[in-house]
């Protein structure tokens, strides 16, 4: 979902077989400019020696990244051995968005990412339950079977805060325009928008790890 309230196109963000398109990605290389973006200045990256940092950008409020999630789970599950892979809460997309921010990394501290992701998405875009504002973020973690007193505590801490304030700049030194999108090795962006479709963009953040690797 855009910024400014235009939204990416739905198409192709089922779960479509990245095997089946192989041939078709080899045949051809992706072109900087357009199908993926060239940052003008590189962005320091948090991955270890010898690894490529691949972002997913997104936001809980995000229709489309809902769509994207089970797709990303797949590719995560075959993506390149060097790839360090984490995500980044975006401070756009709906309302309460620095609140969102704060749920994933509360959840992040507290090792429940894996398990939650699906069920934040689907609490908001399923069962368009009511997960805006502190107290109902914190009783929604309750009611879901998180340690209530904990989650606060985490959930209001500095560092977790601090955390979502760092993801707004990345945000910006990324010029995120939409979500979900991927960045890669500090170097690279793509998006639904520049790769034509988000299958595609997983195709060229592909192909974008194997140049990071080459150095």
């Amino acid at each position: 979902m855009k910024r400014r309230d235009f939204s990416l196109a739905a198409t192709s963000l089922g779960l479509i077989s990245l095997a089946g398109n192989t041939a078709h990605a080899q045949a051809r290389v992706p072109k900087a400019g357009t199908e993926y973006l060239v940052l003008d200045k590189r962005v320091q990256v948090d991955a270890p020696a010898g690894k490529v940092e691949v972002i997913e950008f997104f936001s809980y409020n995000c229709p489309h990244c809902n769509d994207f999630e089970p797709q990303l789970e797949a590719w995560l599950k075959t993506a390149p051995k060097e790839v360090a892979f984490r995500r980044v809460p975006v401070p756009f997309v709906g309302n309460d968005v620095e609140a969102k921010q704060r749920l994933y990394y509360a959840l992040e501290a507290l090792g429940k990412v894996d398990e939650f992701q699906p069920k934040v998405f689907e609490a908001i875009h399923k069962q368009r339950q009511n997960v805006n504002g502190d107290a109902n973020i914190v009783a929604w973690a309750s009611a879901n079977g998180l340690d209530g007193a904990k989650f606060k505590e985490v959930f209001t801490s500095f560092g977790v805060a601090s955390k979502a304030k760092r993801a707004s700049q990345l945000t910006d030194s990324y010029k995120v325009a939409g979500v979900p999108a991927l960045a890669i090795a500090g170097r690279w962006y793509v998006d639904g928008e520049t790769a034509g479709n988000m299958t595609k963009a997983l195709q060229v953040a592909n192909f974008l790890v194997g140049e990071a690797k080459k150095g």
